[in-house]
């Protein structure tokens, strides 16, 4: 029986990569405090071990989903890529770039110090640095090598060796470092901090990072004779709470209902709808008011709305001034999602809004249509993706990265994988300006990142599975001491700098640091010790370039090594 199996999956290899893709998205799924193997580890595992029957994989399979996968990250981070270079997210954007440059110093410097190959050096920096992505530009550069097939094969089969064993330490040790060990280094306490900046920034004290201002409800209370909003417009009866987004949506008189606008008098024994945060309409309206349950007045047609920001006006505009504009009016924010990680932004009075953010828009139907005019474009659920768009920008992206220019006597080049990143980065921030074009839903650009990376991953396995136990034998658990090393050092540089040199508040350093090496896992575990999203704010731009400039080292490092 497994003979039949074992043969089988040698004559159809595309049954060994789904395999593999089974078992990798399966056990990877199981974590311990947000920590576990995760899809592209548990994936490598599975096809290694796999390929131990001997499975050859042919054809343009595992660089066209690679192509993908890279189109993909480039596509999800270019608005915050570009935001970093060009306008106020550069200090944490050259933070980052600072960063890549010291975790590719660490890999080469560990490499060239163990005696590792090329290949295991290239294993060594992807793992350590948990930037799979640049396997793929490694492997181009290899390829481009001109070595005999024999040695190619050698040096490619040693990749994912280096790579597997360093990831887990990669993962686990980046979060640990970052969010138990960095704030006892740098004496930060976390949680305290996070209050304190958002103290700063306008929010209400509280234990964690998540203001109050998106809690609203929609309550009726009458008017009462010689009430403080007898007599008054809406606009002044709604001013009468300073500091609060209270709004009278509807009015009842008698047996007629009227929507509510801002010149409207209040009278006497008028019930209004009013809408706003819980605590005011409990504590300062419901203290001084009677309330009427009138479900007839309270049946206002409400819409939730996520809407993708791309209005230059808005652009850089902090929540509170945007809240003083005439079409904010009635309209309240749920959340505000940012970056190819989706990132939850805290709503915090001086959060600026960037485009490229989705937020979650909720009031009543005509003003959350007015407010979506003036931030961008409704982003409803869909499941048609523009792949007229997406063929044409790879395409693009892959012909500009195989021309190859000679500087002297050294030819140079993107290669197909690096062109395709940069498309991703330049159409991705094309389309947060002109989202007219170009739309690939949450769920397809999910495909495209995960699919296309670990479709890549099972067939680099599956190729390298003869070889891995020996060069795993031959590299030994030194590999993994280097990883320790080569992981640990550029955290702690990072950590540092950013304090010290670029004197990053205490709430958001170690989230920049976080971002500027892409490990998600670790930001999980500081926003969880600092209890509060606070740090997340730094995420986002370092994120944006540490990925760019971790993925292309890949395609560096060979260069320095040969």
């Amino acid at each position: 029986m497994f003979e039949w199996f074992a043969n089988t999956l040698r004559s159809y290899p595309e049954i060994a990569v789904f395999l593999s893709l089974a078992l990798g998205y399966y056990f990877g799924s199981f974590t311990y405090k947000g920590l576990g193997l995760g899809a592209v580890t548990a994936t490598l595992i599975s096809a290694v071990i796999i390929g131990q029957i001997g499975i050859t994989v042919s054809g343009p399979l595992k660089p066209t989903f690679f192509l993908l996968f890279l189109f993909a990250i480039g596509y999800g981070v270019g608005p915050q890529f570009v935001r970093g270079i060009a306008s106020d997210g550069l200090p944490q954007a050259l933070f980052a770039a600072i960063v890549a440059l010291a975790s590719l110093l660490a890999a080469y410097v560990g490499a060239r110090m163990a005696g590792y190959d090329v290949g295991s050096s290239a294993g060594l920096y992807a793992g350590s640095q948990t930037i799979s992505a640049s396997m793929g530009l490694a492997t181009d550069a290899i390829n481009r090598l001109n070595l005999p097939p024999e040695e190619t094969k050698r040096l490619l089969d040693g990749m994912p060796v280096a790579y597997a064993v360093t990831y887990i330490f990669g993962t686990i040790g980046s979060a640990i470092i970052l969010a138990l060990i960095g704030p006892a280094l740098l004496g930060i306490d976390l949680p305290a901090a996070c209050r304190r900046y958002e103290e700063k920034s306008g929010g209400k004290k509280s234990t964690g990072g998540v203001t109050a201002w998106h809690k609203f409800e929609l309550r009726a209370f009458r008017v009462s004779e010689g009430g403080q909003a007898a007599g008054k417009s809406v606009r002044d009866a709604e001013a009468l709470l300073p500091g609060q987004r209270v709004f009278v949506e509807r009015i009842r008189r008698g047996d007629s209902i009227l929507e509510a606008t801002s010149d409207e008098i209040l009278r006497p024994g008028d019930v209004v709808a009013v809408a706003g945060r819980r605590d005011a309409l409990v504590s300062l309206i419901g203290a001084a008011a009677e309330e009427i349950d009138d479900r007839e007045l309270l049946a206002v047609p409400v819409e939730g709305l996520d809407v993708y920001v791309t209005a230059k006006d808005v652009d850089g505009k902090s929540l509170a001034e945007l809240a003083q504009l005439p079409w904010a009016r009635g309209v309240f924010l749920r959340k505000i999602t940012r970056g190819a990680t989706a990132t939850d932004i805290p709503i915090l009075p001086n959060t600026q809004l960037q485009r490229g953010d989705i937020v979650n828009l909720v009031g009543r139907t005509p003003d959350v249509a007015v407010a979506t005019k003036m931030l961008g474009y409704p982003d409803r659920a869909t499941d048609v993706a523009d792949v007229a768009f997406i063929g044409a920008a790879i395409t693009i992206g892959a012909l500009l990265g195989a021309m190859v220019y000679k500087v002297g006597s050294v030819p140079l080049t993107l290669s197909t994988s690096g062109g395709t990143l940069i498309a991703g980065l330049f159409f991705g921030w094309l389309r947060s300006v002109h989202p007219t074009f170009g739309r690939i839903p949450s769920s397809t650009v999910w495909f495209m990142n995960s699919v296309g990376l670990n479709v890549f991953i099972a067939v680099v396995g599956i190729s390298s599975g003869p070889g891995f136990v020996a060069g795993l034998q031959q590299l030994g658990f030194s590999l993994f001491l280097w990883g320790v090393a080569v992981t640990t050092v550029p955290l702690i540089f990072a950590m540092y700098v950013g304090k010290y040199l670029f004197k990053f508040d205490d709430a958001i350093l170690l989230g920049c640091c976080a971002g500027a090496r892409t490990t998600t896992a670790a930001l999980g575990m500081i926003n969880e010790n600092a209890k509060s999203q606070i740090p997340g704010l730094g995420y986002t731009v370092t994120y944006a370039v540490g990925n760019t400039l971790l993925t292309l080292w890949g395609m560096v490092l060979v260069m320095l090594l040969t």
